[in-house]
């Protein structure tokens, strides 16, 4: 839990990047540090932790709230994604006062143009959400390439539980030589496991329990991998999923964390990682664990 801040004094909100660049011009000096956390709101307490670890590591932090609509391929996942502007100024503000917020339109964003830029990300784009979710990452690719252009960030924050988006924003930096240093950042949990996410908003009491599932899931895989193939685990957890009556796999992957390519035949040598994707009532939820 993260204490609130009592203090009256509010943070500065910025709507249009002009005013936020020329903020942060006029406060940024030679050895200053930005840390920048990107949201697309509906803020819940693993989007605080991102925050408070970029507050102890950075002079400035700046937040971003943007539902970007490159990245959604599925119209009714984009209209019904929560957006809570008012609720999440309150939260950042019981966190720090100290935080920028830019909070920017479509059109501030695009200047009258929702396209996407096209990337090649070396294949990474190829696997998982990027077969379920075709022009996804270009999407992501874009609106954080922009962001980083505006805000400028020494340090900018992701949380883990997108990993093939970590890796996939550390790729897109690389190729672009952007001089922002990407950090990801440990997956923050329910007390029932289940994956801190905005979407989890949309669950029913039930569906939010039964969560629990997914974890527990992939914990179990991580045991069997020990002395299973990727092959055998796959196939015990497609048989585990099969037995839910809430909950439908999407898929689930065993791959290695670099490529994120599946793993065919263990390596002692590289390091591997479970992912899965779930789905309920059409809302979708995904997960990893490290299997190392």
């Amino acid at each position: 839990m993260f204490a609130l801040n009592l203090n009256k004094r509010t943070m500065p909100i910025f709507y249009g990047k002009a005013a936020l660049i020329d903020y942060l011009k006029s406060i940024k000096t030679q050895n200053s540090t930005i840390g920048f956390v990107p949201t697309m709101g509906a803020l819940h307490q693993g989007h605080l932790s991102l925050m408070q670890q970029s507050l102890a590591e950075n002079d400035t932090t700046v937040v971003s709230i943007f539902v970007n609509p490159t990245q959604f391929n599925n119209s009714e996942d984009l209209s019904k994604y929560p957006r809570t502007l008012e609720a999440d100024i309150a939260k950042i503000n019981g966190l720090s006062t100290d935080i920028v917020l830019y909070a920017p339109s479509v059109d501030d964003i695009y200047d009258g143009k929702v396209l996407s830029q096209a990337f090649d990300f070396d294949g990474l784009e190829n696997q998982m959400e990027g077969k379920f979710r075709p022009g996804h990452f270009d999407g992501v690719g874009t609106i954080v390439k922009r962001l980083f252009e505006i805000v400028t960030p020494t340090n900018a924050y992701f949380g883990e539980k997108d990993f093939q988006q970590l890796q996939i924003v550390k790729k897109m930096v690389k190729k672009n030589k952007l001089e922002v240093n990407v950090i990801g950042c440990a997956i923050f949990r329910e007390s029932n496991g289940l994956a801190m996410s905005s979407r989890n908003e949309r669950l029913t009491a039930q569906q939010r329990a039964d969560g629990s599932l997914i974890l527990k899931t992939l914990n179990h895989a991580k045991e069997k991998f020990k002395t299973n193939s990727a092959t055998a685990v796959t196939q015990w957890v497609e048989k585990s999923f099969s037995a839910s009556t809430s909950f439908e796999l999407e898929y689930f992957q065993i791959a290695d964390e670099t490529t994120l390519r599946p793993c065919l035949r263990k390596s002692s040598t590289k390091k591997y990682r479970a992912f899965i994707a779930v789905t309920v009532n059409n809302i979708r939820l995904i997960d990893t664990i490290s299997l190392n």
